[in-house]
């Protein structure tokens, strides 16, 4: 089992994430560390996507209109 690492910001694991990638698309890595880095980009997407989820149940709660429910409006994005 993979030693417990301090919590990152969503910003650290994804620049992480990226020099992970980086590596595998080089197709240099020996295959015992290519598995390494793998299964650390899967416990950081999974981490990212934790962050994310957080960050959303945050906003939708920002957002609840006068009756205690979701104010939702369409998302517009700047063209």
């Amino acid at each position: 089992m993979p030693k417990s690492q301090p919590k990152q910001t969503f910003e650290q694991s994804l620049a992480r994430l990226e020099e992970i990638v980086a590596a595998l698309e080089k197709g240099e890595t020996p295959l015992e560390q290519l598995l390494a880095l793998y299964e650390e980009g899967a416990g950081l997407i999974k981490d990212c996507n934790k962050q994310l989820d957080t960050a959303e149940q945050t906003v939708v709660r920002l957002s609840k209109g006068a009756d205690g429910e979701p104010d939702e409006a369409p998302f517009e994005a700047d063209e």
